[in-house]
């Protein structure tokens, strides 16, 4: 009797409805798996640095605080590319409208557009997070513009974008913005900060040292507006049929040349509103090394989410907490190697989505 062996078949249904989350955890789980095996290999103990990372993300309310922190930026722009994602418009340049969104943001205090000392903080920050939006949304703009326009790659597009966004804050940091010669503005008053659960410290002592700032509440209740448009409204159904079927969207006259560009200018709203919580919630000013690769591990986030607005909130906290473990842990690349490993099985794992394994066994030989 031969043995039978696996084939991979494509799904004739849709796949059930709990297969997203089991590929999406499973992967999390082998993506530890492989990177314990390579630390093993280096000589480190994988349970110890696992046991230690954990500890340093979660070990009490002030580290917890700093998870949510990192998290609030990889959220927002989680939610930007599940938009983007949804209709198959790969926004890979967020990292760009990050910097551009806290450009934008930052000249409300540089220029200034306002008078810092007599304008209420809460208008102050209201008129940073929407230039921060604005100036993400343009930014996007261009890519949605030439892909819809000329179909051009989105990918290619996004991805030098990204560069000229770094280099055009370098510019101003470097030069007329600089304090003293140094790759950074001088610091932004308090009414230009996002406030924080330590500036009630007085009133609660519980949070003292406590760095989370308001900037968590704009990601909430931005996937709460993205999990409407794409599950409850006519415009997150217009995205999704594009997505799947460019062609009976095209029959059905929606128009995909203004879709294409208007999600696109949603998506880099959301990388610059991030963008704008950074320089206002954390390092209160505009300087050179503002994220730590957040727009790149947002695309991250979103996939592992599976394009869930909700699920974006929880997987954001799982790698805000790999990036403040990283800061205690040596070498620092542990955290990236982790997102690195964990993108390659998530995009991978999405074959049992499209495909299932079906056991064929050969038939038997005809006998002589």
């Amino acid at each position: 009797m031969k043995i039978p062996y696996p084939v991979l078949l494509k799904r004739t249904e849709d796949s059930p409805k709990w297969l997203p989350v089991v590929t999406s955890v499973g992967a999390v789980l082998l993506a530890f798996i492989i990177s314990g095996v390579i630390l093993a290999v280096t000589g480190a103990d994988p349970f110890k640095v696992y046991s230690y990372l954990f500890k340093a993300s979660f070990g009490s309310w002030g580290a917890f605080s700093d998870v949510v922190v990192k998290a609030t930026p990889l959220l927002l722009i989680g939610l930007g590319c599940s938009l983007a994602f949804r209709m198959r418009l790969w926004n890979i340049g967020a990292e760009g409208q990050f910097f551009v969104g806290a450009f934008m943001a930052s000249a409300v205090v540089m220029v200034p557009l306002v008078n810092l000392d007599t304008t209420p903080r809460w208008a102050i920050i209201s008129l940073m997070a929407a230039l921060g939006m604005l100036g993400g949304s343009l930014y996007a703009f261009i890519a949605g513009f030439l892909k819809a326009k000329l179909n051009i790659n989105e990918i290619i597009i996004t991805l030098m974008l990204n560069y000229i966004a770094v280099l055009w804050n370098n510019y101003w940091i470097f030069g007329k913005w600089s304090e003293s010669g140094f790759q950074m503005t001088k610091t932004f008053p308090k009414s230009a900060w996002l406030p924080r659960l330590a500036d009630y410290a007085k009133q609660v002592p519980a949070f003292s040292g406590m760095t989370l700032h308001l900037g968590i509440l704009f990601g909430l209740i931005a996937a709460v507006i993205v999990y409407l448009i794409i599950y409850r409204s006519k415009w997150g159904y217009k995205i999704t049929l594009i997505g799947d079927n460019p062609r009976a969207a095209r029959y059905a006259g929606i128009n995909i040349t203004a879709n294409t560009i208007l999600v696109f200018m949603v998506s880099g709203a959301l990388a610059g509103l991030a963008g704008m919580t950074e320089v206002s919630g954390v390092v209160h000013r505009l300087q050179e090394r503002i994220s730590t690769s957040y727009g790149f591990s947002g695309v991250i986030v979103a996939w592992l989410a599976k394009l869930n607005p909700f699920a974006v909130i929880v997987v954001s906290i799982l790698f805000g907490a790999l990036l403040v473990a990283s800061r205690e842990i040596q070498p620092s690349g542990i955290s990236f190697l982790i997102q690195g490993i964990t993108l390659f099985l998530v995009i991978s794992s999405d074959v049992f989505l499209k495909y299932e394994i079906k056991w064929v066994r050969p038939a038997q030989e005809t006998a002589q």
